[in-house]
């Protein structure tokens, strides 16, 4: 997989996590860990497109 394709799938993923995020958020009976773990899967994908993108220009 290129380095671009693996980005577009990073922030692809970023952005699903981001949609069910919301969701979760806005749902009364969701409670507090799971909402932290999407936060946690959100900011890896996040902290991991930036590393991608630092190692690309530095190359």
């Amino acid at each position: 997989m290129s380095l671009a394709n693996h980005l577009e799938e990073l922030q692809r993923k970023h952005g699903d996590i981001e949609r069910e995020l919301d969701m979760a958020m806005n749902h009364p009976s969701v409670d507090g860990l799971e909402i932290a773990t999407l936060k946690r899967r959100k900011l890896a994908i996040k902290d991991e497109i930036v590393k991608l993108k630092a190692e690309a220009t530095t190359h």
